[in-house]
């Protein structure tokens, strides 16, 4: 099998220069959702959203979190209406987290805006660039993926 060619440096600071103009492009669309929810507040949301149902210790694993800091943030996501708590059915005493309704439209709204920021870019592009980019960028999800990292990191 025939080593990878190294990556330079160069292509490095390029690489790490536009990831940072993507995320200024999420994080854009991040704050024009309304009502307004911090970062971490949508992380979770976004994961609980993936699993349909989650118990907190399992959504504090996949945030990085702390089970009590968790738990506070999912009180004031419960609070402002985005989350329900449920009895889970194979265990009474197990407490599951799932997206209520608007917590739903929510992502529905942060989705829109995340598309909409992603394709104002990608039409200023050419057709050529961002057919490379499509290409490129599902080329690094599947190295990714093949690396062993985890998808809720990926998402």
């Amino acid at each position: 099998m025939r080593e990878p060619d190294s990556v330079s440096s160069e292509a490095l600071d390029d690489l790490e220069a536009s990831v940072g103009a993507l995320m200024v492009v999420w994080a854009r669309s991040a704050e024009r959702i309304k009502p307004k929810v911090s970062a971490p507040q949508l992380r979770a949301l976004v994961v609980v959203d993936r699993h349909g149902a989650i118990n907190l210790m399992s959504l504090a694993d996949e945030l990085g979190s702390i089970p009590s800091v968790t738990s506070r943030l999912c009180d004031r996501l419960q609070a402002a209406g985005f989350l329900d708590r449920i009895a889970s059915e194979g265990d009474r005493r197990e407490v599951m987290l799932q997206m209520s309704k608007d917590g739903r439209r929510l992502l529905r709204q942060f989705s829109r805006e995340r598309q909409a920021d992603l394709k104002q870019v990608l039409d200023a592009m050419s057709p050529r660039s961002r057919n490379a980019l499509l290409a490129g960028m599902s080329a690094f999800y599947a190295a990714a993926t093949e690396l062993g990292l985890p998808d809720e990191l990926l998402a």
